[in-house]
Order: structure tokens, then sequence, then C-alpha cells
């Protein structure tokens, strides 16, 4: 099958060739670290490590490329909101930044996010968005302010496919509200540097030709994409939020200096709250500590990579729960196929295999609800060939389980997923129920049924499953 994807340029599914035979170049708009990481970003990063782990699976070798964007307004804004507070910290912007981005580093590490090929922050490649501005500058489609402020700015009039991403005609588009107007041409002219302010810390500009000052936001990807994957790639990604202005700002400027840059646009959807869009403003933003310490970390990458990725995602706690239950079931399947089989000749026999309807999903334009539907469907009929003692299938219905919740990074089994402070308590919880386990069997072997059902019963309102199979009694959680 060929892999197929949503090219939010073309507005259409089209069939994934890449421009290097086996080879996949993929870069992704990353985190602007100004504040804590919060379900949406989250969810967008999520999409790609899934998108990176099926072409992956696909025979693919991928350099994937996530970029920090580590100077910026915003930074300076909250770094200046933080000295305004009074509450005796003394951070300075690169610092907020460093530690900010800490903490993108292990919410994507505990939801088992691989990390990328290269990971380039802003910060250390101005020199590169100086040289592109410089091509901007001398092939006419950027301009320096006149007023000798130092700011830069690409001349959206003079570039005939300004637009092309969104279909948009520059005559209906607002201002450009990411720099001072004072030396633009036109409204919509965007900045690719900004001079210094007097306001701002002399630790937030660099030398230029043009003066000292720093880079704008969408320079900043064009520069970092270009230099870790060459003048044309094959995927760009990012959230939908970012198709305008900072991704059809960046198609611009790139496809103006003359690189070709990315061969796909992929979007995926944003993350809605209790049926509203989430936004500082409402404040209802769900932030990853909150969200992690709700449930495993497992069960949130479950939830954020459930739905179609360029559907809006409607979080609400009770989907947790059912995200919960939903690897619960695929645990529980996966043990109880392995501890039957232990010991006989069908143990083992079962090799990984993805099944053709989970990859057919997967290839249309990623499909991951569909797939996690066979997903589901095969752990459902393996469950049901154990029950026959039908072995032989269900040895083959979990290798197939296995191979799928591998590729979608899920395998409830990774000791990645293990809590790290479950150690005493998983102990002392599993001497509570094996001792209630062990006085069940004696209360059924004295034919004390009323006893033995009152303990299930207990067990059963404690949401401890057990199962009597042939190897003994065996328990869980959830059902």
């Amino acid at each position: 099958m060929t892999v197929r994807l949503y090219d939010s340029k073309a507005q259409a599914l089209r069939d994934f060739v890449p421009l290097r035979e086996g080879r996949v170049g993929m870069y992704v708009c990353g985190p602007t670290v100004q504040s804590s990481p919060h379900i949406g970003h989250l969810r967008s990063a999520l999409v790609y490590d899934i998108l990176r782990r099926w072409l992956s699976y696909r025979g693919f070798d991928v350099d994937f490329v996530r970029n920090v964007t580590d100077i910026d307004d915003k930074i300076l804004a909250a770094s200046a909101e933080e000295a305004e507070a009074g509450d005796g910290r003394t951070e300075q912007w690169w610092a907020l930044a460093y530690r900010v981005e800490l903490e993108f580093t292990a919410a994507y590490g505990l939801l088992g996010i691989l990390a990328p090929t290269y990971e380039p922050r802003a910060t250390a490649s101005v020199q590169q968005m100086q040289q592109l501005i410089a091509r901007l500058i001398e092939r006419g489609h950027a301009y320096p302010a006149p007023d000798a402020s130092g700011d830069v700015y690409f001349d959206t009039a003079n570039w005939h496919a300004y637009g092309e991403l969104t279909r948009q005609s520059r005559d209906h588009m607002e201002a450009a509200a990411d720099a001072d107007p004072r030396g633009k041409r036109d409204p919509r002219d965007f900045a690719l540097w900004k001079g210094r302010k007097e306001s701002e810390p002399e630790s937030a500009s660099w030398p230029s030709p043009w003066g000292d000052g720093r880079p704008g936001w969408h320079i900043e990807c064009s520069a970092m994409a270009t230099r870790y994957l060459g003048a044309e790639f094959d995927i760009h990604g990012g959230g939908l939020d970012l198709r305008f202005p900072h991704h059809e700002n960046e198609l611009a400027q790139s496809t103006a200096a003359g690189d070709a840059y990315a061969r796909y646009w992929v979007h995926n959807g944003l993350v809605n709250v209790g049926g509203q869009k989430m936004s500082k403003s409402l404040g209802n933003s769900v932030y990853a500590g909150e969200l992690l310490g709700l449930a495993s970390p497992l069960a949130v990458r479950y939830l954020l990579g459930a739905a179609h990725y360029r559907s809006t995602l409607d979080y609400s706690p009770n989907s947790l729960a059912e995200a919960e239950a939903a690897v619960d079931r695929i645990r529980t399947f996966l043990e109880r196929v392995e501890r039957r089989l232990a010991g006989t000749r069908f143990a083992g026999v079962g090799s990984p295999l993805i099944p053709d309807a989970f990859a057919a999903a997967m290839d249309d334009d990623l499909g991951v609800p569909q797939a996690l539907a066979v997903l589901h469907d095969t752990a459902r009929a393996g469950n049901q060939a154990l029950d026959d003692e039908e072995l032989h299938d269900a040895a083959a219905m979990h290798g197939q389980v296995v191979a799928m919740v591998e590729v979608l990074g899920i395998d409830p089994r990774d000791p990645h997923w293990a809590p790290a402070d479950a150690g005493p308590a998983a102990s002392a919880l599993d001497a509570l129920v094996t001792r209630l386990i062990e006085d069940r069997q004696a209360a059924r072997a004295a034919k004390d049924f009323p006893v033995a059902d009152r303990i299930r019963a207990e067990l059963s309102a404690a949401g401890i499953t057990i199962e009597d199979s042939q190897t003994g009694t065996h328990w869980s959680l959830g059902s």
C-alpha cells in the first residue's frame, strides 16, 4: 500500500512520494518556550511521533527535526511579567526559556514521544537567518526600514505567490501584527529582523548588517528547516493554528529566496475543553502537569492519539477514564494469553504481524481511529479464542496485537510505562489480593460458596477482576 497524506497546500489527499528514495525529511514546528506545555502542545507532538513511527515501519529512514523557539516577543514579555510580579525572582529571559524547554522535554519523555533527530534552538541559528534575510533583500523581496530602526520586512506585494498556502487573496488579509509598523511599506508586510528597542535587554539582540536586533518568528523556522534538511524536504508539520500567518509566511520567504521548501504540508487539529476552544482568556487551559496527574502517561498518550489527527479533539476528564479502560483491556489480553500459553507448544507462536486492515487504515492519512478499532477487535477475538481453547489462534492474535501497540507506541508491557514509584505499593497490593484469593480458594475447597462469592464481590467492588484458569487464579485492575 502507498502512504497517503492530506496536503494542506493542495487541500487534497496525495500519495506520499519522498524526495529521496527510502528517506524522509520532516520538520515540525516545536514549542515557543514562554510558558508550561498544555494539552494542545502534547497532542501536536504526539501526532507527528505517530506519523514518524508509521513511516519508519513502512521502511523509511526518517530525519525528524523539531525546533525550539527560544527567542521571541512572547518569551521577552513573559520574562518581563515575572520581573514585574515582584516575587523575588530575577530570572533572565534565556533562563526562563531553558526552564520551560525542560518542562516540554520531560512531558514528551513521559508520553514516550521519540527524541528528534535534531532539535535546534533558534538562538543557535541566527547566522543562517541573517543569510536568508540578505538573500531576500538581494532578490528584491525584502527591505530594511528607511527610519534606521534596524527593522527588516518581507515585501508581500512583491511576491506573486503570497497567500498560496491558505488560498487567500492578499487584498483580504489583515495587517501583520508581529512588529511595529513604523517602517513598513504596507501593513501586511511582516518582520524578518527586529531592531532592538531600549526597553529590551541587551542580551536579546545580535549584531547584523541592519543594526543590532533579533529575528522575527517566521524567519526562524525557514532557516532551521533548510539548515538541517536542505532547501527542499518532504514534510512540514504543525498545528492548524500555525497555517496563517506563520506557515504562510515561512513558505513565502523561503520560496522567494529560491528554496523549493516543503513538498507536503500537514496540520493537526486543535483541542477543545468541554466543548469550548481552549484559550488563556477563558481560563480553561489544561496543562501537562495537571493532565499527567489525572491518569497514567500511557492513558494520556492513548487519549491524545485516538482521534484522527486532523479532527478537533474534545477533552473531558471522562475521556481519560475511557482511555485508562482501553489500555487496561489491551494489557489484560496480552497478559492473559502469555499466562495461558506459558509452557505449551504455542508459546511464542504468534509472531508480531501487522494486520492488513490496520495497515490500510494507517496508510490512509494516518487513520488511527480505524486502526484502533482493528486492534480492539483483534484483542476481543483473541480472548474468545482463549475461552474456546483455540490456543494457536490466540497466539497469532497476541502477535498481531503486540505489533500494533508497538508501532503506535502504546505497548503496556513496555518498561517505560511502569510507574517509577509503584514498587512498594504494587507489592503491598499484590500481597493483599493474593491473600484474599487464597482465602477464596480455601472456601471453595470447603464448599463454602457464599464466602467464596463474597470475596469475589469485594474484590470486584474494589476494581479488581479475578480470572480462574487452568494455570490458577489471576487478578488485574479494571475490567
